[in-house]
């Protein structure tokens, strides 16, 4: 049986960390057999080390020639303490230094051609914000080879082939396919003792070799697709959390881990700022019918949250409740509005020349009001595109005004199952009304997986904990 897992930030931010991490490699690789691990870069609080080498390219650019090199020191000094407290002199420590050395080196002469050229492109950036990932896993493969397994630490800029759209790279997945089967099935095929390869999690390289990254959650990404071109029973996420919560434990102190979720449900989660994988990194074990377990490194025996494919299957009502706070809600409104066509296309053009997200829609039949919510910070920006785009009819009087509501919040409930739960709606009603929350906006779609309430912001506590009370 084959297993790939992914191993966050946390998980290998530290000495300790990676020796616990490298507890649970060899205890799974006895159970599973074949075991492919991915690893992020470096991540304990409050330092990352992605953070540290995106901090050094950005004050580069900006003219600063000094910041990179105190940077280059924090992060020698940084893996330096994680060789330190892992690797016994008489084996791989000095040799892992040294590329350790190599890697900060390198950062510091890409930063400095940075700061000489004044530019920062996507390409360049990629180069330099893998790089953490490229010097973690050589430490926990050097690790695991101190203690007894047969580990290699493996690049994925050797694996994973991506298209040249720099910071979002997609994944050629046949090519990809092929390269992992002649890199990594040798090294998984070595009888009972196989090698376990760590790969890099977040880059991969175009088909020239050039450096890309995956984007938001680009390791995460990185596990699915490995998942996916070596056919994988299952994939892993180790993070720092029990799975899936059914909502943010600070607003609800009695949530609890969700046992099993399907993609789409995933994918409201995700959307409406829960802190579950990106619809994205999950897609390819979604689609090869590869289930995707989400485990915490510092609570191993605990079972998780398994991501499955959407099965048409019922699995209960609602399943969680999130929210995303600090936004505007929007209206443009007006009695010339009614039967004319184009008013909604107009609308979100202006606000897609604004470069802004809408995150909820929701119209009143009789046409006379459009209202849609946008971050807080970015409100006055679009009011002034849609005030431009309808500058005439705002003269008319067909459109009365465009307005926004500060300081609002999207609560969202999620459940697969409530789409043939009758009832769902007119509880949430109920238990908000009960409590005095005024419910301002209302959006659901027609598949039924989710349903989303404008409030205003100081009722976001007190919606989240109301709602979940119904779980």
């Amino acid at each position: 049986m084959t297993l790939v897992m992914k191993f966050g930030g946390t998980s290998v931010g530290s000495a300790a960390a990676m020796r616990e991490t490298a507890v649970l490699i060899q205890q799974t690789q006895k159970e599973w057999g074949q075991v492919v691990v991915i690893a992020s870069g470096m991540g304990s609080k409050p330092v990352k080390v992605t953070d540290l080498l995106l901090n050094g390219a950005h004050t580069a650019v900006s003219g600063d020639g000094e910041t990179y090199k105190q940077l280059a020191g924090q992060l020698r000094q940084i893996h330096t303490e994680a060789i330190d407290g892992l690797l016994e002199p008489e084996e791989d420590r000095q040799s892992i230094l040294a590329e350790i050395n190599q890697f900060v080196k390198r950062f510091e002469r890409l930063c400095q051609a940075v700061f000489v050229l004044g530019e920062l492109t996507p390409r360049a950036l990629d180069a330099i914000s893998g790089m953490g990932e490229q010097m973690s896993v050589r430490i926990l493969a050097a690790y695991l080879r101190q203690i007894g397994h047969p580990a290699e630490a493996i690049d994925a800029t050797e694996l994973v082939v991506t298209d040249n759209n720099f910071q979002a790279a997609t994944p050629l997945m046949d090519l990809t396919e092929e390269k992992v089967a002649a890199r990594l099935r040798p090294l998984l095929a070595q009888g009972d003792s196989p090698t376990i390869p760590i790969v890099t999690g977040f880059i991969g390289a175009t088909q020239t070799g050039t450096t890309t990254t995956l984007g938001r959650g680009g390791s995460d990404f990185s596990a699915a697709i490995l998942g996916q071109a070596l056919h994988a029973d299952e994939v892993w996420i180790w993070t720092d959390v029990d799975g899936v919560m059914s909502a943010d434990p600070r607003l609800v102190p009695n949530a609890r881990n969700i046992p099993t979720l399907t993609y789409r449900e995933v994918s409201e989660l995700a959307f409406y700022g829960a802190k579950v994988l990106h619809p994205k990194t999950i897609r390819p074990c979604v689609e090869n019918g590869i289930p995707l377990r989400i485990k915490n490194t510092f609570n191993p025996a605990h079972a998780g949250t398994v991501i499955v494919p959407d099965n048409g299957a019922v699995n209960g009502g609602i399943k969680a409740v999130t929210a995303i706070k600090d936004l505007s809600l929007i209206t443009v409104e007006g009695k010339g509005m009614m039967g004319v066509t184009g008013i909604a296309a107009r609308t979100f053009g202006a606000v897609a020349r604004s470069g802004v997200s809408v995150l909820l829609i929701s119209q009143a039949s009789s046409e006379q009001s459009i209202c849609f919510s946008t971050p807080d910070e970015t409100a006055d920006s679009v009011i002034t595109a849609l005030e431009t785009a309808f500058a005439a009819e705002l003269a008319r009087r067909d459109i009365d005004r465009i307005w926004a509501q500060h300081d609002v919040s999207i609560v969202t409930v999620v459940g697969v199952g409530m789409r043939h739960t009758p009832g769902i709606a007119g509880r949430l009603f109920s238990a908000l009304g009960r409590h005095q929350v005024n419910i301002i906006a209302i959006a659901q779609g027609s598949s039924e997986c989710s349903i989303s309430l404008v409030v205003d912001g100081g009722d976001t506590g007190t919606a989240v904990a109301h709602i979940h009370d119904l779980i």
